[in-house]
């Protein structure tokens, strides 16, 4: 094996990736992974944007703006417990901490 990588040139890709997929299915469980992939990754961009803004307007102190925020945000975090990009209990616990949060504004 180390003498047919060394005695061919590192130009052409298909010879170099040794760890690709060769059967039918795990070529086709391979485009899967890389399609799940993106969806979750947008899913979970997504969520953060939705924390971001909720901890934005709890910095703020503004408590009317934190509430409305802790609503938008609470659905698409359990959404991403349904769509399995977070454990339910990651989401419960970051729910119950920003909403204490939330209510200890004044």
């Amino acid at each position: 094996m180390i003498g047919y990588l060394c005695n061919q040139t590192l130009t052409d890709p298909r010879k170099v990736k040794t760890d690709m997929a060769n059967t039918i299915q795990s070529k086709k469980r391979a485009r899967q992974n890389e399609k799940r992939y993106a969806v979750n990754k947008s899913r979970r961009s997504r969520i953060r944007t939705y924390l971001r803004k909720l901890e934005e307007a709890i910095a703020s102190g503004d408590k009317e703006a934190a509430t409305l925020a802790l609503r938008a945000a609470q659905p698409e975090l359990m959404r991403g417990v349904t769509k399995g990009v977070f454990h339910k209990n990651t989401a419960a616990r970051k729910m119950s901490r920003l909403s204490a949060r939330v209510k200890a504004l004044g």
